[in-house]
């Protein structure tokens, strides 16, 4: 039995598929969603999105926004989203160095810029952990952590 995920931007759909369980990062945690979830409207923080189909997952960086649960779907609508394999990372490195030097320059705290400034820096340095830790990770899952592996 499969679940419906559909992943959503702004700009552009990021994902539609069917699903075993999608694990998303709520703002209270990350919640794993199986097929005839309850329903369940919830706010999203920056972090990753996994999605698991028939021993495969696939990884999302997501940057806020809404996932909204139905027993036969899952509607995730992120303010910026994007699969790992799909991260520039010179484009991700040279944000990031841009955001650190305009947060050098003194910014008050609690203008726009420095809010602005501010989130670009936690999404560039989320889309480069995300690609050092999963690039090229789209493998089978098998329920069993890498550590008790070893």
């Amino acid at each position: 039995m499969s679940i419906r995920c559909e992943i959503v931007s702004q700009d552009r759909q990021v994902y539609s598929g069917d699903a075993d369980m999608v694990i998303v990062p709520g703002v209270m945690g990350e919640m794993g969603i199986l097929p005839n979830h309850a329903p369940l409207l919830s706010p999203l923080k920056y972090g990753i999105l996994r999605v698991r189909n028939q021993g495969v997952e696939e990884v999302f960086t997501i940057a806020g926004g809404v996932v909204e649960v139905q027993p036969d779907m899952i509607t995730v609508m992120a303010d910026a989203a994007e699969n790992v394999i799909e991260i520039d990372v010179s484009r991700a490195e040279a944000a990031k160095k841009r955001a650190e030097e305009f947060l050098k320059q003194g910014l008050p705290p609690d203008s726009d810029a420095y809010l602005k400034i501010e989130s670009a820096l936690r999404r560039s340095n989320l889309r480069l952990d995300a690609v050092k830790k999963y690039r090229g990770q789209r493998t089978r899952y098998t329920g069993i952590s890498e550590e008790s592996q070893k």
